[in-house]
């Protein structure tokens, strides 16, 4: 336990300044929050935990526990300062309950005196006051100035006064809460989405420890103070980190990395081949900005770059983005002239260019910070471009003149990606060239609907000629369009925009979309707005729909992001009794079906069923009389008549379809790194650690 040693005596309740009311919240939580889905969800928990990270990057904190509980409740406590509980010479009671149920009040308002940081994720107490007014039950134990104090709410609504309830020689904030059900319909916390984002937090402040602990399953959460229901004792479950000294094997993870951004790095590019050994890293503050930039490049087609201000993720980048791609694209061009190493001829790297292959990790810390909505996705504080493109700009001009290696490897990449952009375009306007000149003529084999209406049109992708044949005859041909692929298209995680082209699965997919492809992709033009890939139930398939989904992931992310792709779910099983027909998704839908009763059973090959049907179910070999159950194992879409195509697979009304999203980007790259593209060691080392969970159906 950490003893009560506050640095800076300065950060009292008057520092906590107070600017309007709480009320709009509940009214209209998507403007703080951004939406009241899950996103909106796991925002509550970055908005308590920022405040305690922020402690640390005043060096104030050193470890954060975050606690999933059972009830929907999340427990954040840190080891820093404490929210002061003296009484605010403005709104005469305590600055804990001012923080908690006031918006707009916090250490972070004030000037250079205030005691409070000098760059910040957000604003002090918003995010505390935005929680608690989102949250049935909120909990705020303050550890300071030799005491344990405590304050409920509901609602964002004080419970009773804020009051000492013991003494302590410990330091430090604890929240609890639990979200209201009436904001969100889905209280269900993903410990994936938790983990990932706090052990991208761990990267980005050195010298924090953040652990991550699963409660869920634990007896009932005993919320407050009393006899523990863990440990039959009394205990008090206020200190602290009271979870990280149970003596109980509770799912937990710990990050801390001395590395920092650097081994942010390391991590992004761990299933990729380095095309230069050396990390580019600079830090260094200009004009009050702290700005901090890594970089590597791989051996690969796409771009990774990540953004932080104040250690907020940027998913939208921002002004300090621009920054960066504005000094990366001016002094690679710069020292490719000076090197003799650009021809006048080309004119220069654009900035695609030069971003092709670059994984990169730019955070800026400001005092004064500017972002577009409360969820801060985008940074829009106009001096952290300046700033970024100065510093960035000098170190990488320095890196190049002390590793000349280095520099000649990233200019040779760049030079690469020109000459794929130009045959790329050169290859994009053939085919554009063609749809004009032949009144954009879809593929021959695209089988189209009859609807001009792009929200009522589907595109039904299929794997071979004999599914698109049964796919065509079972259709809606008013909604639904079809599109047979002939095998396994290209990997396009291993291949460039040219030789994608080149491919005419590709080309007639991409032309039957109407979205074009590449810095010419314009989703307005999308001419349906389901498409749903349907692959067989088996090994090819479950490949074919992975190739299918790596091009969506790549080249049309958009699709992904809008909600327009979905994998179509045929049955794996028709079960027959008498004139009864059933459907399976499942081995243990098909179980529940039959009963699972082996003796009852007669399993259909697709011969024995097609002589089932031509001798209207009088089959000598087989005794199919009402009380016996007949199951077939449909291993293709082929295998299926029309009719049952559509019944289970095309039909509105019958049909199931799963919807394709990305809920975590960065993973999904590493994902699609490691099992699509060129390196072999991860990919072989990922499958001999899963192997033991294949179902193979042989």
């Amino acid at each position: 336990m950490a003893k009560d040693t506050t640095k800076n005596g300065k950060y009292g309740a008057d520092e906590i300044s107070v600017l309007e009311g709480l009320e709009p919240v509940r009214r209209r939580p998507g403007m703080y929050i951004g939406s009241t889905g899950l996103e909106g969800l796991h925002h509550l928990v970055w908005e308590i935990f920022d405040n305690s990270r922020d402690e640390a990057m005043a060096s104030e904190c050193n470890d954060i526990e975050i606690v999933l509980l059972p009830g929907n409740h999340i427990r954040v406590a840190d080891n820093g300062r404490g929210i002061p509980v003296d009484i605010h010479s403005k709104t005469k009671v305590s600055a804990l309950e001012t923080v908690m149920t006031t918006l707009h009040a916090g250490g972070k308002f004030g000037g250079d005196e205030s005691g409070y940081i000098k760059a910040t994720g957000g604003l002090h107490g918003v995010g505390a006051s935005v929680v608690n007014a989102l949250s049935i039950y909120t909990q705020a134990i303050v550890h300071r100035d030799g005491g344990k104090y405590e304050q409920e709410y509901s609602q964002g609504k004080k419970k009773a006064s804020v009051k000492k309830i013991g003494s302590s020689k410990l330091h430090g904030t604890i929240i609890t809460f639990e979200p209201d059900e009436e904001i969100f319909k889905d209280r269900e916390f993903n410990l994936n989405t938790i983990i990932h984002h706090f052990r991208q937090q761990a990267y980005l402040v050195k010298g924090l420890r953040i652990t991550t602990i699963d409660a869920r399953e634990m007896p009932a959460w005993p919320v407050g103070r009393g006899d523990s229901v863990l440990t039959k004792k009394k205990t008090n479950l206020d200190d602290v980190f009271y979870f990280k000294e149970l003596e109980l094997e509770l799912p937990s993870q710990t990050f801390y990395f001395e590395g920092g951004l650097v081994s942010l790095v390391e991590h992004y590019t761990e299933f990729q081949k380095p095309i230069h050994s050396t990390i580019f890293h600079v830090e260094k503050e200009h004009e009050n900005v702290e700005v901090e930039v890594v970089f590597r490049y791989i051996d690969d087609v796409t771009t990774r770059i990540v953004a932080f201000a104040n250690n907020i993720a940027n998913p939208e980048y921002g002004t300090h983005i621009t920054g960066f791609k504005m000094a990366l694209t001016r002094v690679i061009n710069s020292y490719a002239k000076k090197a003799g190493m650009a021809k006048e001829a080309d004119g220069g790297f654009t900035g695609d260019d030069v971003l092709e292959g670059l994984v990169a990790v730019v955070s800026v810390k400001l005092r004064e910070i500017q972002f577009e909505g409360q969820t801060k996705g985008k940074l829009g504080s106009t001096e952290a471009q300046g700033a970024v493109n100065t510093v960035f700009g000098d170190a990488l001009s320095a890196f190049f003149e002390e590793n000349p290696d280095e520099a000649k490897a990233i200019i040779n990449k760049a030079n690469l990606a020109m000459r794929s952009r130009k045959a790329a375009k050169a290859a994009k306007d053939s085919v554009l060239r063609k749809g004009a000149l032949e009144g954009m003529t879809l593929p021959g084999k695209l089988a189209d609907c009859s609807t001009k209406s792009a929200e009522e049109s589907e595109l039904f992708i299929v794997e071979g000629d004999s599914a698109g044949g049964t796919a065509k005859m079972g259709r809606d041909r008013r909604t639904q369009a079809i599109l047979p692929l002939r095998g396994k298209i290209l990997n396009i995680e291993r291949a460039r925009l040219d030789r994608m082209l080149g491919s005419e699965q590709i080309k007639n997919l991409v032309v039957a979309m109407g979205t074009a492809i590449g810095d010419t992709f314009d989703i307005s033009k999308l001419r349906y707005h389901k498409v749903i890939i349907a692959t067989d139930a088996d090994v090819d398939g479950a490949h074919i729909r992975t190739l299918i989904l790596t091009l969506f992931y790549r080249y049309f992310r958009p699709l992904i992001d809008g909600g327009f792709i979905y994998i179509a779910q045929p049955p794996l099983f028709k079960i027959k009794q008498g004139k009864e027909v059933h459907y399976a998704y499942s081995d243990e839908e098909r179980d529940k079906l039959t009963g699972n009763d082996a003796s009852a059973i007669v399993v259909l090959d697709d011969e024995q069923e097609t002589e089932n049907e031509e001798n209207n179910l009088e089959s000598k070999t087989l005794n199919l009389r009402p009380n016996r159950i007949h199951v077939q194992r449909y291993k293709g879409l082929g295998e299926m008549n029309s009719e049952e195509l559509w019944e289970t697979t095309m039909d509105p009304a019958n049909r199931i379809l799963k919807q394709v999203c990305v809920d975590d980007a960065e993973e999904a790259d590493r994902i699609f790194d490691m099992l699509m593209g060129s390196e072999v060691p991860p990919r072989k080392s990922f499958i001999q650690t899963n192997a033991r969970y294949a179902n193979i159906d042989i």
